[in-house]
């Protein structure tokens, strides 16, 4: 099993690059696994305190379940994703069946940040965008997907979203084996990326 993780700010295009990866390689070759799902659960908390948990700090993840999972995986057996809302900041009851494929993809943005994780990276890319870019898809992504209005994604970006970045996620670049300029609209990147995928997956058999 080739292991990639894929990292970069928050919107960025990690999710586009993924895409591309999956469509280059052979159909059901690929298992991905988001970083958005092992956040910790808050059930414990009330809604409002919920609501202003830093989802950019590496405290507010499960670290020691995604290793645990990338760990089964490379074993052969299957794993429980969690699903995670960012409506009610809870895990759901429910999970998501993973099963071990040729490769397994983990994207997110503090993935490079975890020591323990980032050795179990066979490949590290690291998803770079001008920060206006990024910006812009986030205010797109949060009224849609998360019900925000524009002001308190701005407030939220200015909060923890940005210094975070500077904090935790930009001094993570220098762990990435890739960096893949301009997000997911850089195709000669994508396509590099790929043939590095599809050379690694050749030695593994």
């Amino acid at each position: 099993m080739l292991v990639i993780g894929i990292a970069g700010g928050t919107g960025s295009g990690k999710t586009t690059v993924v895409r591309k990866i999956i469509e280059s390689l052979p159909e059901g070759e690929v298992a991905v696994l988001s970083q958005d799902s092992y956040y910790k659960d808050n059930s414990h908390l009330p809604l409002e305190k919920r609501q202003e948990i830093n989802f950019d700090h590496p405290k507010a993840l499960e670290f020691d379940l995604i290793v645990e999972h990338i760990k089964e995986l490379r074993k052969g057996n299957s794993i429980e994703e969690p699903i995670y809302s960012y409506l009610t900041c809870t895990r759901a009851k429910e999970t998501v069946t993973v099963y071990p494929k040729d490769v397994l993809i983990l994207e997110g943005i503090l993935i490079l940040t975890h020591k323990e994780l980032r050795d179990l990276f066979d490949i590290k890319v690291f998803v770079d965008a001008d920060p206006d870019d990024r910006l812009n898809r986030v205010i797109q992504r949060d009224i849609v997907e998360r019900g925000r209005s524009v002001a308190k994604v701005l407030e939220r970006y200015d909060k923890s979203v940005k210094p975070m970045h500077l904090q935790f996620i930009e001094p993570s670049k220098r762990y990435a084996d890739l960096i893949v300029p301009q997000g997911g609209h850089n195709k000669v990147a994508i396509e590099v990326l790929c043939s590095i995928i599809e050379k690694n997956l050749k030695t593994q058999k």
